[in-house]
C-alpha cells in the first residue's frame, strides 16, 4: 500500500534537501524548478489537488523537454556555458524519468500496435498516434513516436 511519503513529489523534496545540504547548486536549482512546476500544475484548473506520480513524470517530462530544447538554441547561438547549464538541469531531471526506449525497440512497438490496431495510411494517423503514446508510457519523445508512426504509415 502506498503512502503519501512514498510519491515522486516526496521523493524530489528529499532530494532537494539533500542537495541544499551538499550545497550542490545545479541540482538544488533544478529541483527547486521542477517542484514549482509540480505545484504549478497542481493549482492549476478549477481546483488544488494533489498530482499523481503519473502526472508528476508528465510535469517532468515537460521541463526536461524544455532544457532540451534551450540547450540546442544556446549552442545554435554560440552561448556554449549557458548550453551546458540547460544540459546539467537536464541530467537531473533525467534521473526522475522512464528509461529512453531504444530506436529499435520504438519502432518494434509502433509496428506491433499499428498492426494489432489495423492503423493503415496517413489518415490513421491521429488515432495512431493515440494508442502508440498509450503503449509508449513516457518512454520516447512526442517527436520521436510521431515521426515512426509517419514513417511506418506511409510506407
Amino acid at each position: 500500500m502506498s503512502t503519501p511519503n512514498d510519491t515522486l513529489k516526496h521523493r524530489l523534496t528529499g532530494d532537494l534537501r539533500a542537495a541544499m545540504k551538499a550545497r550542490d547548486e545545479i541540482v538544488t536549482a533544478t529541483l527547486r524548478m521542477a517542484l514549482a512546476a509540480v505545484r504549478s500544475a497542481e493549482v492549476a484548473g478549477p481546483a488544488a489537488r494533489e498530482l499523481s506520480d503519473g502526472e508528476v513524470l508528465a510535469v517532468l517530462g515537460r521541463e526536461a523537454k524544455q532544457r532540451r530544447e534551450a540547450a540546442g538554441a544556446y549552442a545554435q547561438a554560440g552561448r556554449a556555458e549557458l548550453a551546458t547549464r540547460e544540459r546539467a538541469e537536464l541530467a537531473v531531471l533525467e534521473r526522475y524519468l522512464p528509461a529512453q526506449l531504444p530506436d529499435q525497440e520504438l519502432t518494434d512497438l509502433v509496428a506491433r500496435v499499428l498492426t494489432a490496431g489495423g492503423f493503415a495510411g496517413p489518415g490513421a494517423i491521429g488515432p495512431a498516434m493515440k494508442a502508440v503514446l498509450a503503449e509508449v508510457g513516457g518512454r520516447a519523445e512526442g517527436g520521436r513516436v510521431a515521426a515512426e508512426v509517419r514513417r511506418q504509415l506511409a510506407g
